[in-house]
C-alpha cells in the first residue's frame, strides 16, 4: 500500500509518500518569517501559493516510479485554522481525483507512530515537545493518553518567545541551544510543575529579566535545564505510573541534544530503554501524516469528505486508536 501524506500545521507545509517499508518521496516548502514568529494568515498564503507544485512534483515522482496512489492522509489537526484549511482543501481535491480514500490524522499522533515506525519502540511513555504542543502520553485501552501537559505555553513557543525578547533569530531553540553550550554558571529560574502538569509562561518571563542582568550563555543555559528538567520529571513519573519500561521523544524541540541527554540518563537510571527518532523525523513532516494515514487505512479507519472539516484544537485522547 503506498499513501500519499500532506502535512500543513504550521511552519512547514511538506508532502510525502510511503510504503509499509520506507519514505519513497518527501518535498517540502517551509515558510519563514521575516521577523517575529509565525503568522498564520501569512503561512496559510504560502502554503496555498507552493502546494500545488510541490503536489505535482510528488505526483510525478510516483509516477516515474510506477507507483499508484492507495489513500491521501492530511493534517487535519491541531494546528493553525488557516493552514489547516488550505492542506485539507488540496487533500479532498486530490482524493477525489484520484478516486482513493481521505484519511484525516492527528498531528501529535503522527509523531508517535513515525517515531515508534523508525525507532521500533513497542510501547513508550511519549514525551511530545514542539511549537505548539507539550504533553506526556502513553497508550492504554484504545487511547494515547494525556499523563500531563503544559498549562499555559508550550516549550517550543516559550523558546521562541525568550529568543524573540532578546534578539535571536526565528526559530529560537537551536540558537538557544547553541548559546547555552558556552555557559559558565547556572542561574536559579522558576521551576513549575503542578501534578502532572507543568507551566512555562512564568520561566520565559523570569529568563527574559535574568538577561538584562547575567551573561546571555548562562541564561540560555539556566532556560534550557530549569525546563526539561520538569518534562523529564513528569515523564518519569508517567513511566512509573503506566508501568511502562520505554520512553521515547517526538517533536521538533526533540532535535535539542540537552534534551535527549537528560531523558536518556533517566532512562538508563530507571532501566528503560529510550528511543529517539533521527533528526529528519523529529520536526514536521509529511511522512509522519502518510505513515499515519497507512496503519489508519489498514486498519479500516478513513475520513468521508463530509466529515473533513478541520480541528484547530484536536486532541490526542480524542482518537481511537484501532491499529495499535
Amino acid at each position: 500500500m503506498y499513501v500519499l501524506g500532506i502535512e500543513g500545521t504550521a511552519w512547514n507545509l511538506s508532502a510525502a509518500i510511503v510504503n509499509e517499508d520506507d519514505v519513497i518521496i518527501e518535498r517540502a516548502a517551509t515558510y519563514t518569517p521575516a521577523r517575529g514568529g509565525i503568522h498564520p494568515r501569512e503561512a496559510a498564503q504560502h502554503h496555498s501559493e507552493h502546494i500545488g507544485p510541490l503536489l505535482g512534483e510528488v505526483i510525478r515522482g510516483a509516477r516515474d516510479l510506477g507507483i499508484k496512489i492507495d489513500g491521501v492522509a492530511f493534517s487535519q489537526g491541531p494546528g493553525l485554522g488557516p493552514c489547516l484549511r488550505t492542506v485539507a482543501t488540496a487533500a479532498r481535491v486530490l482524493a477525489l481525483k484520484l478516486g482513493v480514500p481521505l484519511v484525516g490524522v492527528n498531528h501529535c499522533i503522527a509523531h508517535i507512530e513515525i517515531g515508534k515506525w523508525k525507532t521500533g519502540a513497542r510501547d513508550p511513555a511519549v514525551l511530545y515537545v514542539s511549537g505548539g504542543n507539550s504533553q506526556v502520553l502513553a497508550l492504554r485501552r484504545g487511547r494515547y493518553r494525556i499523563f500531563g501537559e503544559t498549562l499555559d505555553i508550550s516549550v517550543g513557543n516559550m523558546l521562541d518567545k525568550f529568543a524573540r525578547s532578546v534578539g535571536l533569530p526565528h526559530p529560537g531553540g537551536p540558537r538557544i541551544e547553541e548559546l547555552a553550550r558556552k555557559a559558565k554558571g547556572y542561574i536559579p529560574l522558576p521551576y513549575t510543575v503542578k501534578g502532572m502538569d507543568f507551566s512555562f509562561s512564568g520561566l520565559a518571563t523570569a529568563a527574559t529579566e535574568a538577561a538584562r542582568r547575567y551573561d546571555l550563555a548562562d541564561v540560555c543555559y539556566s532556560l534550557q535545564e530549569t525546563a526539561f528538567a520538569m518534562l523529564v520529571e513528569v515523564t518519569e513519573r508517567a513511566m512509573a505510573h503506566a508501568e511502562k519500561d520505554e520512553a521515547m521523544l517526538v517533536g521538533g524541540v526533540g532535535a535539542n541534544q540537552r534534551l535527549g541527554e537528560m531523558l536518556r540518563l533517566m532512562c538508563e537510571e530507571r532501566g528503560a530503554r529510550f528511543y529517539l527518532p533521527e533528526r529528519r523525523f523529529m520536526g514536521d513532516n509529511g511522512s509522519m501524516i502518510a505513515y499515519t494515514g497507512l496503519v489508519m487505512l489498514k486498519s479500516g479507519v478513513s475520513t468521508p469528505v463530509e466529515s473533513s472539516g478541520v480541528r484547530p484544537n484536536y486532541r490526542t485522547d480524542e482518537v481511537e486508536v484501532r491499529w495499535a
